[in-house]
């Protein structure tokens, strides 16, 4: 993909109502690209383009920044896209590359006067509540900064929620046959990262997309992942104008994948930056 779709003012904030932007914070795997302990021509390229943290995005309203995901790469990512401030959180579940972040939010609360706004489902909360329990911990922090301030708001699949402005609709995914997490549509945008099948309310909820965008881990099968060809076949079914991906191994090397994909078929990268119509 051609980098003018990336914007040097960071800060815009789009000029109507029915515009947001979506900022790819991290495109990769749960490992990230490059990948510790390896020397692949990917892992070991110089392209910012083969360089992948984690994966996240934050969509860009009139209201305020809507942050997916809080993976352990995220102080970087916002410092990175130049992101001062996240408002609200959605998640899609609760794995490690998806969660270990969350402490990266304690300053935020300083600057919205209110604890930040965590909108994920219960599971989700759960996992929080367990993995950092400190800052549900009844005895007083040793300073006001020591612990994130945090309130959960439940979402459920296709049931709307109105946040920042945004009409956000969760619909269901799985990640793998034991396993169920969220994808979310926003206007004519869906993020579905960490999917391996999609259930046939969610096909007809993500009808007439204009960006869709979809994991696709590696060339080969996984049993929680799509892989590559069924990445591709997913988005003929479900006919978005463009399809970016995301949830990227080192499999892939940016520019040499990008020439051999369907027209209309891109990979995401780090950094990228799309208008939505929400």
């Amino acid at each position: 993909m051609s980098g003018d779709l990336r914007v040097t003012d960071r800060d815009v904030i789009p000029s109507t109502n029915s515009e947001a932007e979506v900022v790819f914070l991290g495109t990769g795997t749960s490992v990230g690209v490059p990948a510790l302990g390896c020397s692949c021509d990917v892992c070991s390229s110089l392209d910012p383009m083969n360089h992948r943290t984690r994966c996240s995005i934050v969509i860009q309203s009139k209201e305020g920044n809507l942050l997916i995901d809080t993976p352990p790469d995220l102080r970087t990512q916002l410092l990175r896209e130049k992101v001062s401030l996240v408002h609200e959180v959605m998640y899609t579940h609760e794995h490690a590359d998806h969660l270990f972040g969350l402490d990266d939010l304690r300053l935020f609360p300083f600057h919205l006067g209110h604890p930040v706004p965590l909108n994920c489902e219960q599971r989700v909360e759960r996992r929080i509540r367990h993995s950092y329990d400190y800052a549900f911990s009844d005895t007083k922090p040793t300073h006001p900064g020591a612990t994130p301030k945090l309130e959960f708001k439940t979402i459920r699949p296709y049931q709307r929620v109105e946040v920042l402005g945004l009409n956000v609709l969760p619909v269901r995914l799985r990640h793998g046959p034991r396993f169920e997490v969220l994808g979310f549509r926003v206007g004519n945008f869906a993020y579905c990262t960490d999917v391996s099948e999609m259930p046939e309310e969610t096909i007809s909820a993500l009808s007439g997309l204009e960006v869709l965008v979809l994991g696709a881990l590696r060339y080969r099968p996984h049993p929680t992942h799509l892989h590559l060809d069924a990445a591709i076949k997913l988005a003929e079914q479900l006919q978005a104008k463009n399809t970016f991906l995301t949830h990227l191994s080192h499999d892939f090397d940016h520019h040499r994948v990008s020439d051999e994909l369907p027209v209309g078929v891109h990979l995401a990268y780090d950094g990228l930056r799309l208008k939505i119509t929400t």
